[in-house]
């Protein structure tokens, strides 16, 4: 499951770690595997050792050859796209990051046929297109009426 953070290139390890715990720990529970480029806030002492006594496996992809990771590769390419056509400047980018992220969620992965949302909470996410079908009663009691289209 993907959980996008805009992160500034020299954030150290305290707060790598508390971007783990609230990105991921606190959706997921501890991983039991994790790949990762070779970025030393995971290739230092300190999260060998979280990750030792988390009984969770770290797995570093090959910067010769970034294919070894090739789920994120994948994401990172349609992130970036998400982003261009969210963000209208390069200013921007970071506040697109919210619906971005729902976008990939939201996505049918052809691994499994299913969206990562799905998968995860067995059932599909509301989106605005749904809301948009939804409105107040004419009575005034707020009971929804479906609008029908031809």
């Amino acid at each position: 499951m993907v959980h996008l953070a805009a992160v500034p290139a020299e954030v150290t390890a305290k707060p790598t770690a508390r971007l783990f715990v609230d990105m991921v720990l606190r959706h997921h529970g501890i991983p039991i595997g994790i790949v990762s480029d070779r970025d030393p806030r995971f290739t230092a002492r300190f999260w060998q050792e979280v990750f030792t006594l988390l009984g969770t496996q770290m797995s570093m992809s090959n910067a010769d050859h970034p294919q070894t990771n090739g789920q994120t590769e994948r994401v990172n390419r349609v992130l970036v796209d998400a982003l261009k056509s969210y963000a209208h400047s390069f200013h921007q980018w970071s506040d697109c990051l919210p619906m971005a992220e729902f976008a990939i969620k939201n996505s049918v992965h052809v691994s499994t046929g299913h969206t990562p949302f799905n998968v995860n909470a067995m059932r599909h996410p509301r989106v605005p297109s749904v809301l948009g079908a939804i409105a107040p009663s004419l009575s005034g009691r707020g009971y929804p009426i479906f609008i029908q289209t031809e």
